[in-house]
């Protein structure tokens, strides 16, 4: 199984999956398609199916075109959202796959959008586990609670995705990375991991490099809001319980404004 960035918009990535058995691929919100349709054949992939992960423009906006341009392709979305151009609803727990060797569980992770979908995808090799997270969870950072609770992120990210095997590769829907870690040292300014972290996503985007993929593991280390059960951060945060932490942390993180830069 190969996995391949394709920049889309300003910060968003689709991406392509290819079975390495058939050549056969799926890709995650092809905002751009003709960008998607571009890539796949400079690898040799022949896609068969579209994961969407929420309803967002900047997500769903480009399967009505990419259903013209490859006539039949299977669009799949989750049942709670209203996913454009979708041809198949999944819920949590549903079963997909594709080519020889690759499988898709699709899981239920609401509070971005209420439908929002992730997609957990195993190959043939053992080092071929990845999830495809959208706006859920971003490396060290998670999405706005737009139609859900902290409740919901809470269960979203720490119970349902915290559960998949420590290597699990995460590929999410934005290059946040940075801006991530500067707010997550606000919240954990001794941890080494954290600050280790942002000197080498730093050091990616100087290269035009993306910071994406992570792992459960290391978001388990440097993701504040994955480290909510935490009682040192729950003690640094003020809080008494896992969902107060997340949803304390949730409301920082939309006040606060970026590092403070010294006036030359």
């Amino acid at each position: 199984m190969k996995v391949h960035h394709v920049p889309c918009l300003d910060d968003n990535y689709a991406y392509l999956i290819i079975d390495e058995s058939t050549n056969e691929a799926a890709v995650v919100d092809p905002v751009e398609p003709d960008k998607v349709i571009q890539a796949a054949k400079d690898y040799g992939a022949d896609l068969k199916l579209v994961l969407t992960t929420h309803h967002h423009r900047d997500h769903a906006g480009g399967n009505d075109k990419i259903k013209a341009l490859i006539p039949g392709i299977k669009v799949y979305g989750g049942s709670l959202d209203n996913v454009e151009g979708c041809t198949d609803k999944v819920d949590n727990g549903h079963k997909l796959s594709f080519g020889k060797d690759t499988n898709i569980v699709c899981l239920h992770t609401p509070c971005h959008t209420k439908g929002h979908i992730s997609y957990y995808v195993t190959g043939k090799g053992e080092e071929d586990l990845a999830v495809f997270t959208g706006d859920t969870l971003f490396i060290a950072g998670c999405g706005k609670f737009f139609e859900g609770t902290a409740e919901q992120m809470y269960q979203s990210l720490c119970v349902t995705l915290g559960s998949l095997p420590k290597p699990t590769k995460v590929y999410c829907g934005h290059e946040y990375t940075e801006k991530n870690l500067q707010f997550a040292l606000t919240v954990e300014p001794d941890n080494a991991k954290i600050q280790e972290k942002l000197s080498w996503a730093e050091l990616q985007r100087q290269r035009g490099l993306p910071t994406v993929p992570s792992t459960i593991e290391e978001e388990m280390e440097t993701n504040p809001f994955m480290r909510v059960e935490l009682a040192e951060l729950q003690e640094k945060t003020g809080c008494k319980s896992p969902v107060e932490c997340i949803g304390t942390i949730r409301e920082r993180k939309e006040k606060w404004r970026g590092p403070v830069r010294a006036r030359v």
